[in-house]
């Protein structure tokens, strides 16, 4: 029984592995419209966030702002991604949204086109952020705006962080630090 049980765990491992996706081999699109290759972030600790401009959470901007601003000489990047999914807080348009970051928080990390973060529509990135099939690491959901998703600098993905965690909180500036 124990070699059956042996034998079906490799089993399991191995299909996982073969359906799972490299983070590496996604693409999306900037806020401007210009094509993005997750390969160029290989080496890099990456948080992405899907945000908001009408949201509770909004403020948290500016603590994303900030630990951009801290850690980026640190192969740290933020990704952020606009959706319009909960309650209806990201109506805008790209161009729209681009300048309420710009005008109301200073964001200069990299923001990408709006996209869907969950349902039938629900984009390629979060697709593998969400489905172990593709990530090789856990299913979960994205719950609100503002939910954190960690990769480590070898494309694995690491932790979700949801959206009450605050971005600058001790959970995440100590793997960003991790060495």
């Amino acid at each position: 029984m124990k070699k059956i049980i042996s034998i079906l765990s490799l089993l399991t491992l191995t299909v996982l592995s073969v359906n799972a996706q490299s983070f590496y081999d996604l693409k999306s699109k900037t806020i401007d419209g210009k094509d993005f290759n997750f390969s160029e972030l290989k080496g890099k600790r990456v948080m992405i966030v899907n945000t908001a401009s009408k949201c509770g959470f909004t403020p948290q901007y500016e603590d994303l702002e900030k630990l951009y601003k801290t850690y980026k000489d640190q192969n740290f990047v933020i990704i952020g991604f606009p959706a319009n999914n909960f309650g209806h807080q990201e109506p805008g348009t790209n161009s729209e949204i681009k300048e309420f970051c710009m005008k109301n928080y200073g964001v200069s990390f990299q923001m990408m086109e709006k996209i869907s973060v969950k349902g039938d529509d629900i984009d390629p990135v979060y697709k593998w952020l969400t489905e172990k099939s593709l990530n090789g690491k856990m299913d979960s959901s994205v719950k609100w705006n503002f939910q954190k998703y960690l990769v480590d600098e070898k494309g694995n993905l690491v932790d979700v962080a949801y959206s009450t965690e605050k971005p600058d909180n001790d959970k995440i500036v100590n793997w960003i630090k991790k060495k």
